[in-house]
């Protein structure tokens, strides 16, 4: 029993020391640091795969802390960000969880912990850094037409102008759908790069099944139509708060279906036995034409589209 306590003890203060360390190549080492911040969850994972919740979550705090007082204020939010994903990620390899039980928990973990610290800078700070960013990126835009306008000594069309602060107002709108989205691919990321890791390092992980089998809950569908209904229908007014909030809703959907539309296209070039590059050029293709592959992605989920297929390649 001591053995195991003392075991426990010297593998959490292991992987504090590690974490701690790849936190400061993410802050301090350029380069590396793309690598490292992809790794820095690492150690939090390993521990929370190995020992409980309680166990894990003492080695969490400890590791936050020991960043703080090492780093300094500036390091504490990524380091925040890190080591909840780390816990979670290692939580749900513990406790056996499915990949998709460990996605979705990891990116709701990412979510309210960014969505706290966003509160917390505003209201204990009164630092709004989404608006200073926003405000530095109009200034960034407006400094760039006027050396435009210096250069060539012609004044910018009104409409180029009306476009851009078209722009602006609907990445200031859909800021929450595109936060959604950050925290749904680093939790996505985090994964894809640790998982190998921890399998070989004898961490039984769960297998995803292949992209071409990914199959989103009909529910996404049914949503997708709510949401089109209220558009076409109710017609909410510009800049309304249930226009926002269609609009937010709107792009998380459509990047949703647009990844279930790809992994139809992936399904059918295994079917016909297509060489993998081509997986490749359609994932490419996809992007630019993706309002396209949002029909196909509904198509997938509305009618049993794949039976048909599959049927069709065996003939």
């Amino acid at each position: 029993m001591q053995n195991n306590q003392s075991r426990k003890l010297a593998h959490g203060a292991m992987m504090i020391a590690l974490f701690t360390v790849l936190m400061g190549i993410v802050f301090y080492v350029p380069m590396a640091n793309i690598v490292a911040a992809l790794i820095a969850p690492l150690p939090i994972i390993w521990y929370s795969a190995h020992y409980d919740r309680k166990s894990s979550a003492l080695v969490f705090v400890a590791a936050v802390v020991v960043t703080f007082f090492i780093g300094g204020l500036l390091i504490l939010p990524a380091s925040l960000i890190f080591a909840a994903a780390g816990m979670t990620i290692g939580d749900a390899i513990f406790n056996k969880k499915s990949k998709v039980f460990m996605f979705i928990s990891t990116s709701v973990i990412l979510l309210f912990t960014f969505a706290l610290q966003y509160v917390i800078a505003v209201r204990l700070f009164e630092v709004d850094f989404i608006r200073e960013s926003l405000d530095l990126m109009k200034a960034s835009y407006m400094e760039s037409i006027k050396l435009s306008e210096k250069f060539t000594g012609q004044a910018t069309p009104k409409e180029v102008m009306d476009n851009l602060t078209a722009m602006l107002n609907t990445l200031e709108m859909t800021i929450p759908a595109s936060i959604t989205l950050a925290m749904l691919l680093f939790a996505l990321l985090f994964m894809a790069v640790n998982l190998p890791i921890l399998k070989r390092l004898k961490v039984d992980v769960p297998k995803f099944a292949k992209f071409s089998e990914l199959r989103l809950p009909r529910s996404v569908l049914w949503y997708y139509l709510i949401v089109l209904s209220i558009n076409l229908f109710v017609r909410p007014e510009p800049d309304s708060a249930l226009a926002i909030i269609m609009l937010n809703v709107s792009m998380v959907l459509w990047v949703l279906l647009t990844v279930q539309g790809i992994s139809f296209i992936h399904y059918v070039l295994d079917c016909y036995k297509q060489p993998k590059f081509l997986k490749v050029i359609s994932t490419l293709v996809a992007i630019p034409f993706y309002s396209f592959v949002v029909l196909i992605g509904i198509i997938d989920l509305g009618f049993n589209a794949r039976d048909y297929i599959q049927q069709k390649s065996q003939k």
